[in-house]
């Protein structure tokens, strides 16, 4: 299954026919799910320089996942986020695309 936060329909097939959800939904999910504890994270204050996509690379070895730590956190799309803000990184993507598929 693709996720895509260019995704503005609840369930959709792309051209390969493989499902994705859309982010706005999914966000919430995700988020609800973190403050819940179904989704168990890391908590991390942002230094300067630091991005949630290079977070997301190095996390997960892929940084278009960056939305993933953005919905987690409740901060919305923004990749560049200012210092000193607390973010909560999701520990296993399984539990984060389980709450959303």
């Amino acid at each position: 299954m693709s996720f895509s936060r260019y995704t503005f329909s609840s369930r959709k097939k792309d051209l390969n026919n493989e499902q994705y959800v859309s982010n706005s939904k999914s966000s919430y999910r995700i988020y609800r799910a973190v403050q819940s504890g179904v989704i168990n994270c890391n908590v991390k204050t942002l230094e300067e320089g630091e991005r949630l996509d290079t977070i997301a690379g190095s996390t997960y070895n892929n940084s278009s996942l960056w939305w993933v730590i953005a919905a987690a956190s409740g901060i919305g799309w923004g990749l560049q986020v200012p210092p000193g803000t607390i973010i909560k990184i999701p520990i296993n993507l399984s539990q984060v695309f389980g709450v959303i598929s």
